[in-house]
């Protein structure tokens, strides 16, 4: 199917394009599938994107050729789209700001899919009823592995950091990242907005000391050979980490996808922590959403 086909999803008239086109050659992923894919998982995962501004990674073209990011959702979207206007200095297209989707419900969902925008990215805070940034009320870790590290190092490193936070009043939950590595992420609760990095950098400076011969808490790549680098900085309140459950632009159709702590505990390869969209779908019947704890209010971050 390659031409486009009316839609009516919750009441909204979507057009959808190009759904027989191929998104992922070597797994034969098309748009259609794609669209399908969020339909399927937008209960589990709109409540993450709830009042948070996305920034798209778009791939019109298929993962087999450069995409964009994209942030500023005005030039494409219906009049139904919300959209939130957000101050963007330093922008590196030189606009003060730009108007951000927020993608709350089923046919906004939809809407972004059949723009090919194959990656949700979400900042650790959400937007007030005018549009305003509130204070962070999520906590991340981004475990990067640096070659011939792989998801199985940041696994023993996660086990570590959560017994950190734990120690420390908070309740993690964790999820690969779709690509190489992974995230843990706490609710928290915090009137300031540089807080929660704070606090990240001293953990992720904390464990480097403890497990100097597989941790790195400083950004510069030469240091990572082998090791397992806890980026505290995803907590910068200009950055966005990919959303649970969002598709990532790999060779095949994986997914930024939870996990449970058993799972973390046993992983031995990076196939036991590599899941494509249908295996999300699966898991999503059998687990419910294990990223649950996020929606509800969190502590404070201790001093």
């Amino acid at each position: 199917m390659t031409g486009e086909v009316l839609v009516e999803v919750e009441g909204r008239r979507l057009r959808l394009t190009n759904l027989g086109k191929v998104l992922y050659p070597e797994d034969g992923f098309t748009k259609g599938d794609v669209i399908n894919y969020y339909s399927r998982v937008a209960p589990v995962l709109t409540p993450h994107l709830l009042d948070r501004p996305v920034t798209f990674r778009r791939f019109p073209d298929g993962v087999g050729t450069p995409g964009f990011f994209e942030k500023n959702a005005s030039r494409h979207s219906p009049d139904w789209i919300r959209t939130v206007t957000i101050e963007t200095p330093g922008s590196t297209t030189g606009a003060e700001s730009l108007d951000f989707a927020l993608l709350s419900d089923l046919p906004s969902l939809v809407w972004a899919a059949n723009l090919a925008g194959l990656e949700l990215h979400v900042p650790q805070w959400t937007v007030g009823p005018r549009g305003a940034k509130r204070a962070p009320d999520r906590l991340v870790f981004d475990l990067d592995p640096g070659a011939p590290a792989t998801v199985v190092e940041c696994c023993v490193v996660a086990l570590a950091l959560r017994d950190a936070l734990v120690a420390d009043g908070l309740e993690v939950v964790a999820k690969t990242s779709g690509s190489k590595g992974m995230q843990l992420y706490a609710a928290v609760t915090t009137s300031s907005p540089t807080r929660t990095s704070d606090y990240a950098k001293s953990l992720a400076e904390r464990l480097e000391r403890d497990l100097p011969n597989l941790v790195v808490s400083r950004m510069a790549k030469n240091l990572r050979n082998g090791k397992v680098f806890i980026d505290w900085s995803q907590n910068n309140p200009n950055k966005t980490t990919v959303a649970p459950y969002s598709l990532r632009a790999r060779p095949e159709p994986t997914a930024s996808t939870p996990v449970t702590w058993a799972e973390v505990a046993a992983c031995r390869s990076v196939a036991d922590l590599t899941f494509t969209a249908d295996e999300v779908l699966d898991r999503v019947d059998d687990h419910g959403d294990l990223f649950a704890p996020l929606l509800t209010k969190g502590p404070k971050l201790p001093q």
